[in-house]
């Protein structure tokens, strides 16, 4: 744990060399607020910190909007949100942002589904694959992917559709993966792809390199031969490692890891595949300046 901690804080002085005008904030687990100037989007924003017992007892997962009144701002316009999968800790927050910006919510036909149930219908789209989806300055097109099978290798947890009837029966199970996007952003001269859990569909990856590549990087592990797959196709210049701090631990408290995250080890697993990449890591948006 502290190999891994002085690993990240040795990555954030590394710096991202954004182009000016570009911010690109770290909302925890898979969630980002890009702001280019001052129109922003949201990626997988996730801030209500569903707690562990909620799962457990199979409680009701909503947003919390105190937790998204107070981290999940932007300076002026938002141009949309962007949704990769909908498992709770990507998805539940993204209904309450699209209200509170009124801003429209891309992603899966699962997604389209869950604003429904919020009554916001009308700020849904569906993705097509590949199509490039033009949000104020951000050119943004979704990839087809998989998530990692976490449950031993063998399944991926939650799996399936979103098909809740009722909000109150919006249980944190009952947040399925739905289909499962790799997300491809473009601004300012800037190419980031963003990959919500650490597996992927090799022949959809299909649009070239691209400058950062923000990893998910809970599960790697159990996914054959992930970075010797995924680096040649994207051949990124920086990797943020994101994902790994404990989805269920509130913002606000010491930041706490994912149960065997090993993210020191990620600079050999890196060397190992590309000799150009190099690590950075961004301060999560709760982390006092």
């Amino acid at each position: 744990m502290t190999a891994d901690r002085d690993a990240l804080r040795a990555w954030e002085q590394a710096g991202l060399d954004l182009p000016d005008g570009l911010e690109l904030e770290w909302l925890g687990v898979s969630g980002y607020r890009l702001t280019y100037e001052g129109v922003s989007l949201f990626v997988d924003p996730y801030v209500s910190r569903v707690p562990l017992r909620a799962l457990l007892l199979r409680r009701v997962a909503v947003p919390d909007e105190k937790l998204v009144s107070r981290y999940l701002t932007a300076p002026g316009p938002v141009a949309g949100v962007l949704v990769g999968h909908t498992h709770f800790d990507h998805a539940v927050d993204a209904p309450a942002v699209a209200r509170r910006f009124g801003a429209k919510a891309y992603g899966s036909p699962s997604l389209a589904h869950l604003m429904r149930l919020h009554g916001l219908g009308d700020l849904a789209v569906e993705v097509d694959p590949h199509r490039p989806y033009e949000l104020g300055p951000f050119t943004v097109t979704f990839v087809p992917s998989r998530h990692s099978k976490l449950l031993f290798g063998r399944r991926v947890p939650m799996d399936g559709e979103l098909t809740c009837e009722h909000l109150h029966g919006l249980s944190p199970g009952a947040y399925k993966c739905g289909a499962v996007w790799g997300i491809r952003i473009e601004v300012g001269g800037l190419r980031l792809y963003h990959q919500g859990s650490a597996d992927l569909d090799d022949d959809e990856l299909r649009h070239g390199p691209v400058d950062v590549f923000l990893a998910g990087v809970a599960g790697r592990s159990v996914t054959p031969r992930y970075w010797e797959r995924i680096l040649p196709r994207l051949d990124p210049r920086v990797v943020v490692p994101t994902h790994y701090d404990d989805f269920f631990a509130p913002l606000g408290g010491r930041e706490r890891f994912v149960r065997g995250v090993k993210l020191a080890d990620l600079e050999g697993e890196l060397s190992a595949v590309s000799r150009d990449a190099r690590l950075a890591a961004l301060a999560r948006v709760d982390r006092p300046a």
